[in-house]
């Protein structure tokens, strides 16, 4: 399982898994966009690269996560997948990411739910173990 979403009285929160850091982050930026359309319809006809920087892992992964809704609204872009995600650095130095995705415009596709307004710290979670990581996560609908 990528992703699953859990309770949340008012916004959307969810966790999403991988077997490094790196796919649990993609799996996230999947699960978000997934509130708002189903990415396994969506096609890969357009590549974007996403950076991020952040001073610890949670920062990371919310900057991660807002860059997607900056292109959204800019671009109008849905996110099919993830290609390439690197994360490097440490928590003394912070951490920089670097991704490659796929996805198509917006407009070519039936939204299935609410707008993702933002991603926030609340309940944030990123757990790394060998070979199992989780990242939780609220987004503001």
């Amino acid at each position: 399982m990528k992703f699953e979403y859990l309770d949340h009285t008012a916004d959307v929160k969810f966790r999403a898994y991988g077997d490094s850091v790196e796919n649990a982050f993609g799996n996230a930026a999947l699960a978000m966009y997934n509130v708002m359309v189903d990415t396994s319809k969506v096609m890969e006809k357009l590549s974007k690269k996403i950076s991020a920087e952040g001073h610890d892992v949670q920062a990371l992964l919310y900057n991660f996560l807002e860059q997607f809704l900056i292109l959204l609204d800019s671009e109008n872009y849905f996110l099919s997948s993830v290609k390439k995600l690197r994360i490097t650095g440490n928590d003394r130095d912070g951490y920089v990411l670097e991704a490659e995705t796929m996805g198509d415009d917006a407009a070519k596709y039936e939204t299935i739910g609410p707008q993702v307004k933002a991603a926030t710290y609340n309940d944030m979670i990123v757990k790394s173990g060998k070979g199992n990581c989780m990242v939780q996560v609220v987004v503001d609908i």
